[in-house]
């Protein structure tokens, strides 16, 4: 106690050559509202000082108990501070969707996406000149089958023309997962009015339900992480091989299908340490043995070889197959790599900031949240921004939230 009746830290160091007030700080508690004032204040006058900063300059006067908590606090509270950090929320990994986890032919539900561009030449010889084509991937949801086309702009006429290619040759899809592209949208519109009017003289390739076609919020690659990973992959071998030469689109093609054998070669999960198991089941195991019209068998893994003719000797082994996948593969995919715990707290009302690429946070704009959609296990991924120029929906991870009041008063 001093002559005012305040405390004050006995402290270790009154052989000091420091002042009364620096040797014999008063002490103060974080939860009292002077506390938080001189915070505040030192915050700002020291230029927006972070948390250890803050906590020192704070300490030349008082000793506040549980000051390292409220230095933090303070500078997160801080709109100016959290416009600047530009730290954008991170929701917990959804669960698998059913198409991801439900046996079924390959390529019937199917995710794409466009990768490029790659230059390549008009023709052969002398005067020639580059231009423009794009890699087109198709993947597989359930064993990750992947099928590559070689597009030459990107265009509604070119993606249409690209999907009747793939369906020629893998089957008509029964629903496209996609991002938000325009090319995508135009063509969902004409397919749906192409197939809405032609639904009898399509009928024997085409089933009544349509292509149905899925896209992922805008600014949400993750929403695709299975396609983009194809994309990944294909561009990795892709860059390698063309390096700085320049393929004719025939050449360029060749490559593409040269890539996609590689790709549907690649096990699907690592290699089991049994010595029985020869070989690792890879996405090639589903595209090869059944015709596009085969029709389902009987369960024939329980039944011996010898007992079987050698047709139903192949059934079996493409069953073999069916089952490694549900038991193996999987079990693979039942732990999350990442995004394990969720980490955003939004509600509707809040006011965020909504992250922009190429721009420094203070010019993001502001919007405030007016609708929030949770998935299936209750947690919200994508919400709805009101801004100045109108409403946009925009994942969460794309949305960096300011304090509110509550927040800045408590």
């Amino acid at each position: 106690m001093d002559d005012n009746k305040l405390i004050r830290v006995g402290g270790r160091i009154d052989a000091s050559q420091y002042t009364y007030e620096k040797k014999h700080p008063i002490l103060l508690h974080s939860s009292n509202h002077l506390t938080k004032l001189i915070f505040q204040r030192e915050h700002l006058r020291n230029f927006h000082a972070g948390p250890q900063l803050l906590l020192a300059t704070v300490r030349e006067t008082i000793w506040p108990v549980n000051g390292r908590y409220l230095a933090r606090r303070t500078y997160n509270k801080c709109v100016r501070c959290r416009r600047i950090q530009g730290k954008t929320l991170c929701p917990k990994m959804g669960n698998l969707p059913s198409q991801r986890v439900t046996p079924d032919f390959p390529f019937l539900s199917v995710g794409l996406d466009f990768a490029g561009p790659f230059y390549i030449l008009n023709r052969k010889g002398r005067g020639s000149r580059l231009i423009k084509c794009y890699l087109c991937v198709f993947i597989c949801l359930r064993y990750k089958c992947i099928h590559l086309e070689c597009v030459s702009d990107l265009s509604k006429e070119s993606f249409v023309m690209t999907l009747k290619r793939f369906i020629a040759r893998r089957g008509k899809p029964f629903e496209i997962f996609c991002d938000n592209g325009r090319n995508f949208v135009a063509a969902a519109k004409e397919l749906g009015q192409f197939l809405q009017n032609n639904t009898e003289p399509l009928s024997y390739f085409a089933n009544q339900e349509g292509i149905k076609f899925m896209f992922s919020p805008a600014y949400a690659p993750h929403f695709g992480g299975i396609f983009e990973a194809g994309v990944k992959s294909a561009k990795y071998h892709a860059k390698r091989v063309i390096g700085n030469s320049h393929l004719t689109f025939e050449e360029i093609s060749t490559l593409f299908a040269q890539i996609e054998s590689i790709l549907n070669s690649r096990p699907l999960y690592p290699l089991s340490s049994s010595p029985n198991d020869l070989s690792s089941l890879t996405p090639g195991h589903f595209l090869i043995g059944r015709p596009l019209t085969s029709l389902p068998t009987r369960n024939l893994n329980d039944v011996k070889e010898h007992s079987l003719k050698r047709y139903a000797r192949l059934e079996q082994i493409r069953q073999h197959f069916w089952s490694r996948w549900s038991k193996e593969y999987i079990s693979e995919l039942q732990q999350r790599s990442k995004w394990r715990q969720d980490t955003s707290r939004l509600n509707v009302g809040d006011l965020v900031l909504l992250q922009e690429e190429n721009t420094p946070p203070l010019n993001w704009r502001l919007g405030r949240v007016t609708r929030l959609f949770p998935g299936a296990d209750g947690i919200a991924r994508v919400a709805d921004i009101h801004t100045t120029r109108g409403s946009v929906r925009r994942p969460l991870i794309r949305l960096c939230p300011l304090p509110n009041n509550d927040d800045i008063e408590g």
